[in-house]
């Protein structure tokens, strides 16, 4: 099973995400992308395969964001791109790859949309929010 995460692991949402994944039994690439941050064109690509636009991949808190002024609505994806790609921080995490699409995972329980094999028993986030019971089942 090949999937891949994005992941920032300072962030608890993407912390949650590649636990889920590992609930399911799955073992996953995870791509430190403020260490190795995808090339431009694999940004693109993600975005695309994703159905987002630059915009909503951007991440202003905690980010250089205001400074760049990048609130700029006028600002075209391709400046938009360029930004997350000399600030990697900009890009929102986490973000997941899997043979059934690409998600930005927020919230986090969004990635089991995503996995092609079911949770193999209950889940809570580091919060305590149950996502998924003792069956297996995803919690509405």
């Amino acid at each position: 099973m090949d999937i891949i995460v994005y992941h920032n692991p300072a962030c608890g949402t993407s912390r949650n995400t590649l636990a889920m994944i590992r609930n399911a039994g799955i073992e996953p690439h995870v791509v430190e992308y403020l260490k190795t941050p995808p090339s431009r064109a694999m940004l693109v690509a993600l975005v695309e395969r994703a159905g987002m636009t630059p915009r909503a991949l951007l991440r202003a808190k905690g980010t250089p964001y205001a400074e760049l002024g990048l609130d700029d609505e006028t600002l075209s994806d391709a400046a938009l791109v360029d930004a997350m790609t000399a600030h990697p921080a900009l890009i929102n995490r986490p973000l997941v790859v899997s043979p059934l699409g690409v998600k930005l995972c927020r919230p986090s329980e969004a990635v089991l949309d995503l996995l092609p094999t079911p949770q193999r028993g209950a889940f809570a986030k580091e919060d305590g929010e149950q996502v998924v019971d003792a069956a297996g089942q995803r919690i509405a």
